[in-house]
């Protein structure tokens, strides 16, 4: 099985119009959503981890870096260590009361706890 091609720009072989843009190349990134209007999910994940719990927090819209500061921000309030990988937080252990506390009163108001 091979691994499927995310970039099209590999479809187009060669364009004489100097104004070509590649078909579904977006330019600009995410607008961030205003926390207030951002849905967030937090979960606890022990799947693919040896048993090994970590807390997920989902559904953030916007850029990555921004993303990157908020996981910045709840891995150094909460003590441990986590990633941001595929648009999701990971922080280490069942952190999942305190990472919604944390984004609530970041203004996260729409936050979740969910599963467990």
């Amino acid at each position: 099985m091979g691994k499927k091609n995310k970039n099209n720009k590999a479809r187009v072989v060669y364009s004489t119009n100097p104004d070509f843009d590649y078909p579904g190349q977006d330019d600009g990134e995410t607008q961030e959503l205003p926390p207030q209007q951002q849905q967030l999910r937090v979960m606890i994940d022990r799947k693919k981890r040896r048993g090994k719990e970590v807390t997920l927090v989902t559904g953030f819209v916007g850029p990555e870096d921004s993303l990157k500061g908020l996981g910045k921000h709840l891995k150094s309030q909460c003590g441990v260590g986590g990633s941001v990988k595929d648009g999701e937080i990971l922080i280490q252990g069942n952190q999942r009361d305190r990472v919604v506390e944390l984004l609530k009163e970041k203004g996260y108001s729409n936050t979740k706890a969910a599963g467990g």
